[in-house]
């Protein structure tokens, strides 16, 4: 997994940047005041984290990958980069005064022993997940077009009644679960954010940028399904794919679990 986003992470800003909706839902979510000591756990390459900082929150970012930080250090902000395993946090118990984790508890080897880093690090404040659900994905248009990463990417999502159970059992207390749904003028270019804009899967530096491509997707799979898009979306089709697919569970989800 740090070989995937180290490699990931050369090129990752070309289409990821943070989308200012998902920026405020999580500043409002952490309800922290101002100067508190927030903690982004898998942060990447920091976009969300540097915006979390400029609404003036002192954050810190951490990461397993070097490439990710690499990229992310070269960015002017205020924000303190630390790579390390959410697995093994070093930082001392109640450093910070909440925590966010943005698109990034799938690759947790262990959601028990990361939520409990989690919660070690945290004097009292919220923990704002932002993370999609299988029965979510399992609604994604996508899936038509490139069902084996699909479900193989569906398989690797916790679900959330279980990550929620996780959250309990080391104390944390659940504020709320709220959907997410995908606006077609999203800026940040992760899994589902083509929902409204099918072409953007044709650009090759887009699906660069999201794993479940270079990850859990073949070369023959992301040829054919690409050819078949461009088809149906030069046909007209792809509406009708699109309706056949629409879902109110929501696209993505916020968890939001607070230690007090």
């Amino acid at each position: 997994m740090v070989e995937l986003y180290d490699a990931i992470g050369v090129n990752y800003d070309t289409s990821r940047k943070a989308d200012p909706q998902i920026t405020q839902r999580l500043i409002s979510h952490l309800d922290a005041a101002k100067n508190s000591q927030v903690l982004d756990v898998g942060c990447g390459t920091g976009n969300y984290t540097i915006a979390l900082s400029r609404l003036g929150l002192t954050m810190t970012g951490t990461d397993i990958s070097e490439e990710m930080l690499h990229t992310a250090r070269k960015k002017p902000s205020q924000v303190t980069w630390d790579k390390a395993d959410v697995l093994h946090l070093p930082y001392q118990d109640g450093a910070f005064s909440g925590a966010t984790c943005i698109l990034a508890i799938h690759h947790f080897k262990n959601l028990h022993q990361a939520f409990q880093q989690v919660y070690r690090v945290i004097s009292q404040g919220r923990f704002v997940i932002f993370t999609s659900s299988p029965e979510q994905m399992e609604r994604y248009w996508l899936t038509e077009y490139f069902p084996d990463a699909m479900h193989a990417s569906c398989r690797q999502m916790p679900e959330i009644p279980l990550a929620v159970d996780h959250l309990r059992k080391l104390g944390f207390s659940i504020v709320g679960v709220e959907k997410f749904f995908i606006q077609p003028d999203l800026q940040d270019f992760f899994l589902y954010s083509g929902k409204h804009e099918p072409s953007i899967y044709l650009n090759p530096n887009v699906r660069a940028g999201i794993s479940t491509f270079p990850n859990l997707a073949s070369r023959d799979e992301i040829h054919i399904g690409c050819t078949r898009l461009k088809i149906d979306i030069e046909s007209g089709r792809i509406q009708e794919v699109m309706d056949r697919y629409r879902s109110d569970l929501g696209d993505y989800l916020f968890v939001i679990a607070e230690k007090r």
